[in-house]
């Protein structure tokens, strides 16, 4: 298992300069990868642009570039253009976002997701492989008919043709179709505890596709808070699981809601959801049940820290990313090394 970090996006209390000291200093420590994400501020492809420019060996990927956001065309020219100025570094990851942002920002309809994702994905590895681009499905026709548009092949030989791709999922038939087409997955409260499951789902759909889990990168995004208390190191990851469990998304589809469903909190997660939809947020975060927390985090001091990284790897992740819970950059490179030094001793980097 190798550890990445995951920056996020641009908040109001972050800055451009704080997000690059982290990545630089994860590319010091010798992690992985580091990610970006976007919902309706930042986008991923810029910030990570700026990254690549600055840093040295650590990927770069996309967790996520939002599907809705762009062609399929469009994202297989900026993976493509990424990963030639990056030097070989760059990860495409893709999601479907959700239907607030997937129709409210972006005016796309969210119905079939799956089915989108599937000719999505399908149109950017045609696309990098520069081959003509012609595909006739249900949500992409290329080129359009009757018109003057003509099949077009990426017009630059990019550094490599098989950009990895990775795929945002949460669902059961999600994770199938991740394991189906793509190279990996980006994980959201993954708990070892409950990973075995998920996991089998992923290998149905590699063997729907004649391939193993050999080589497949399970990439779970795992909130860290180091601290001699661990309840008081929970309490800093409660806002945020809150807004997932109890407001991304409505009261009909929030995919979030129904995993922590599925993981065994059900009672919880209905009444984290009531809670925060009536605008009663700190009483919400108050709610969430402190195991989900710590099963989905890492908390602690650092020798408890290592013990957890040696239950994620045992469990099947072989990507790590760090999200970090700091108060400035500082705070956060301290964590990145202290989770370094906990991952050395863990036996793990052996």
């Amino acid at each position: 298992m190798r550890l990445g970090l995951n920056i996020g996006y641009l908040t109001p209390w972050s800055t451009p300069e704080n997000l690059l000291a982290l990545a630089r200093e994860a590319d010091r420590l010798g992690f992985s990868v580091v990610w970006a994400a976007e919902a309706y501020g930042s986008d991923s492809p810029t910030l990570l642009s700026w990254i690549a420019a600055q840093t040295e060996r650590i990927d770069i990927g996309s967790a996520v570039m939002q599907i809705p956001g762009r062609t399929p065309a469009a994202t297989a020219m900026t993976a493509a253009t990424l990963d030639t100025l990056s030097g070989g570094r760059f990860r495409l990851g893709l999601g479907v976002s959700g239907p607030q942002v997937s129709e409210g920002w972006h005016g796309v309809r969210f119905a079939k997701p799956l089915a989108r994702t599937r000719e999505y994905v399908d149109v950017v590895k045609l696309a990098l492989s520069r081959k003509q681009v012609t595909y006739d499905g249900e949500f992409h026709t290329l080129p359009l008919p009757d018109g003057p548009g003509k099949a077009l092949r990426l017009n630059f030989h990019p550094l490599r043709t098989d950009i990895p791709v990775y795929l945002a999922a949460v669902g059961p038939k999600n994770l199938e179709l991740a394991g189906e087409i793509a190279d990996g997955w980006l994980a959201v409260f993954y708990a070892p505890e409950f990973a075995a499951e998920q996991l089998g789902q992923i290998a149905a759909g590699r063997a729907k596709a004649g391939k193993t889990m050999q080589g497949f990168d399970i990439v779970p995004s795992v909130p860290v808070v180091v601290g001699d208390d661990v309840e008081m190191c929970a309490e800093l990851v409660r806002a945020y699981a809150a807004l997932y469990v109890g407001g991304m998304g409505s009261r009909q589809q929030n995919f979030y809601n129904q995993l922590a469903t599925r993981m065994g909190y059900g009672d919880a997660a209905a009444q984290v959801q009531e809670l925060y939809l009536a605008g009663r947020q700190r009483d919400a975060a108050a709610a969430i049940p402190m195991e989900f927390i710590d099963r989905t985090s890492l908390l602690g001091p650092k020798e408890r820290i290592a013990r957890r990284l040696r239950d994620f790897a045992d469990s099947g992740v072989t990507t790590l990313s760090l999200a970090l819970f700091v108060a400035d950059a500082d705070s956060g490179k301290e964590t990145l090394r202290t989770v370094a030094e906990a991952y050395a001793e863990s036996g793990l980097g052996d």
